[in-house]
């Protein structure tokens, strides 16, 4: 294999025993950079998924994003013969990725410390919502519930007003990037001469949390409760939207000191760039409502287009809103390949997002369309020695 066509993760085996998002999430990140991803799913319904939002023929749409590249494998964990079948492939596995309950593996006799018995070198990715230790861990926790607990919903939304939930499963998603890092790490410390393998221990709540900035030291120190604040970003001025004469929204972002000198020369306030008051941030977030009502009438004179199109000759950093068909007709996407040519699972065409991040010399990519159910079970059952009346068998009693 040259050099420009491996990945990263070339030879990585993975077995992913999770459903829906965090788990999923992960791996899908772990496919596109070269590991062989075998995704264990229920007979016959499989990955709940596979019906979640909108379907074509059967099968969702987002199923060919977040499975490509991956091998479908059907295998009932609740029974004996599953059970000892996961027993028997671990020796060959490298990592494994899984979002029950904590507990649930347990129950099944497929704990890391029994799996570890087998292979000591096997790191285990557990996504849950409150993690695996402390006085929460057994109760059940979807994205909602660690966006809520993280602190990111409290902060989401207009004040006075119901907190908002950000439009996305983002604490699924954050989970299973704070996941890939952990595989990363674990993968690194276990390669090492007398490395081995362990658990990385991922909860919903702390990957949102993660993310929360001064939230905690700001409480901490000054007793401040930080409240939602709408589109503008408290404490950090001048940053918001602003609305245009067309009734569109242009998001501003000058709150760099020299950035904000040249917003207030571009809309014909030198006196405020020279201000010494508004010299740094600090003496900036004090007048905060001042200068964005400042900014927001000059916003009001001009459509949008006119008001970003100032602002990028200028060097301000600023733009629009998109939505999905702005997003699919926009020309940086394109060049950055940001929207790929798919194929769902009957070879019709759709547009899928791109890989993410962009290596230079081992990038990711994609190999195959996400699989339909169970494609992959003749060469993983065959590579296991089970027969066809075996495996006849066992799909009779619902176990394949």
């Amino acid at each position: 294999m040259s050099f420009f066509n491996r990945r990263p993760l070339d030879g990585i085996r993975v077995l992913e025993l999770g459903q829906l998002i965090a788990g999923p999430f992960s791996t899908k990140i772990l496919a596109e950079f070269g590991a062989e991803v075998i995704k264990i799913e229920p007979p016959v319904t499989g990955d709940p998924l596979r019906k979640w939002r909108k379907l074509h023929n059967g099968t969702s749409v987002w199923w060919a994003s977040q499975s490509r590249n991956k091998k479908s494998v059907t295998l009932n964990l609740h029974s004996q013969e599953g059970q000892d079948l996961i027993r028997q492939i671990i020796k060959d596995i490298d990592v494994v990725v899984e979002n029950f309950r904590p507990g649930t593996l347990e129950k099944w006799g497929l704990g890391f410390d029994e799996l570890k018995k087998i292979n000591p070198k096997l790191v285990m990715l557990r996504i849950s919502g409150y993690g695996q230790t402390g006085p929460y861990k057994d109760r059940p926790g979807f994205g909602v519930v660690g966006e809520a607990m993280g602190g990111l919903r409290h902060l989401s939304g207009e004040p006075g007003r119901p907190p908002v939930r950000v439009g996305v499963s983002i604490g699924d998603s954050l989970s299973a990037l704070h996941g890939v890092i952990g595989v990363l790490l674990a993968l690194r410390e276990r390669d090492k001469p007398d490395g081995e393998g362990q658990v990385i221990d991922v909860a919903l709540y702390e990957s949102v949390f993660n993310m929360m900035e001064s939230l905690i030291p700001e409480y901490d120190f000054f007793n401040e409760i930080r409240q939602p604040a709408g589109s503008s970003l408290p404490g950090i001025t001048p940053s918001n939207a602003y609305l245009c004469a067309d009734n569109k929204y242009a998001l501003i972002a000058g709150n760099g000191d020299s950035i904000f000198k040249r917003l207030m020369q571009l809309i014909g306030r030198d006196d405020m760039a020279e201000d010494p008051r508004f010299a740094q941030n600090d003496g900036r977030a004090q007048h905060a409502e001042y200068i964005d009502s400042v900014i927001g009438l000059w916003a009001a004179q001009l459509p949008l287009e006119s008001v970003l199109q100032q602002l990028h000759e200028a060097k301000i950093p600023a733009g629009k809103i998109y939505d999905a068909k702005d997003i699919a007709e926009d020309p940086h996407f394109l060049a950055r390949e940001m929207l790929i040519p798919g194929e769902l699972e009957d070879g019709t065409p759709i547009t899928l997002p791109g890989i993410v991040p962009k290596l230079s010399a081992t990038p990711g990519r994609v190999d195959h369309k996400a699989p339909t159910l169970g494609q992959d079970n003749d060469e993983f059952f065959s590579q296991l020695g089970i027969d066809k009346d075996t495996l006849a068998n066992w799909q009779k009693n619902g176990i394949i």
